[in-house]
C-alpha cells in the first residue's frame, strides 16, 4: 500500500495548514522532502542525526531547519529548556526527543483518541492543556503536527483519519492559547511506519501524532546576532 503518495502529500502539504501565511521553514521543507533529501543545511551532522528514521517527516523538518554553528548552539539551548519542560508536562504520555536544533514529540493515538476516532479523550485534553502552556511560553517556534496510522484500511481512509487527528491536536492547542500561525498540520496516513505493521504492537505504535518543534525566523535572527556578538567579543 506504500506508493508514491508521500510525494503527492508533500507537494500539496500546505493544503493541510491551519494558516497558510506563516511557517516559512515548513513551506521550504515540503519541497526538500519530496526529493527524499534533507537539503544542504544539514550536511554530515544531519545524516548522523536522522539515522534509521530518514523517512520520518518530523525528523526532516527539524534537521532541515537547522542553521548550525554557534547560532545553532544558541537555538539548541533554547530547545533544551523547552524539551525539559515538555517532558515534565507530558510524563509517560509522550516520547520527547531532542534532535539537532529542534524537538520531536510523539504521542500514541491510543492515548489521544478512542478507536477509529479523532475526538480527543479527557486525558488527552489535560495533557495538551499542559503542553499548550509550555508552547506558549516558548513562543519563538514553529510547530508541525503530523498524523500517522497503521496499514489497516484503505490508503484514502487512513490519510483522512491521520489528518483529522493531527488537526484535532493542533486545534485544541490553539484553543488553549497557542497562536494558529505557528502551526502546519499534515496527515501522512500509513506511509511512514516506524514499526512492523505485521504485528499488533507495531500497528499500535504506528498510530501516532508527532510534533516537530523548530526555531522561527525571529529566534534564528536572535541566535545569529548572539553568535556574532560572541565572535566580536573575542
Amino acid at each position: 500500500m506504500k506508493k508514491q503518495k508521500l510525494k503527492s502529500i508533500l507537494a500539496v502539504g500546505m493544503a493541510f495548514t491551519l494558516l497558510t501565511t506563516s511557517c516559512n521553514t515548513f513551506k521550504k521543507l515540503t519541497k526538500e522532502q519530496k526529493g527524499a533529501v534533507v537539503g544542504a543545511t544539514g550536511g554530515a551532522a544531519a545524516g548522523a542525526a536522522i539515522g534509521s528514521k530518514s523517512k520520518n517527516p518530523a525528523v526532516y523538518a527539524i534537521v532541515g531547519s537547522a542553521i548550525g554553528g554557534v547560532a545553532g548552539a544558541v537555538v539548541g539551548k533554547y530547545m533544551d529548556k523547552q524539551a525539559k519542560e515538555i517532558e515534565e508536562d507530558l510524563g509517560t504520555a509522550a516520547e520527547v526527543e531532542r534532535i539537532e536544533e529542534g524537538i520531536k514529540v510523539t504521542m500514541g493515538s491510543g492515548i489521544l483518541f478512542g478507536f477509529d476516532s479523532y475526538q480527543l479523550s479527557t486525558a488527552a485534553k489535560e495533557n495538551l492543556r499542559k503542553l499548550s502552556a509550555t508552547l506558549d511560553k516558548y513562543e519563538n517556534t514553529e510547530i508541525m503536527v503530523a498524523g500517522h496510522t497503521d496499514n489497516v484500511g484503505t490508503d484514502s481512509y487512513n490519510e483522512a483519519l491521520s489528518e483529522k487527528r493531527a488537526q484535532a491536536v493542533a486545534s485544541y492547542l490553539t484553543q488553549k492559547g497557542v497562536k494558529r500561525n505557528r502551526f502546519i498540520v499534515m496527515g501522512f496516513g500509513e506511509d511512514n511506519p516506524e514499526f512492523d505493521n505485521d504485528t499488533d504492537i507495531g500497528q499500535m505504535k504506528n498510530r501516532r501524532v508527532e510534533l516537530a518543534i523548530v526555531a522561527d525566523n525571529s529566534l534564528k535572527k536572535e541566535a545569529k546576532k548572539e553568535a556574532d556578538d560572541m565572535a566580536m567579543s573575542k
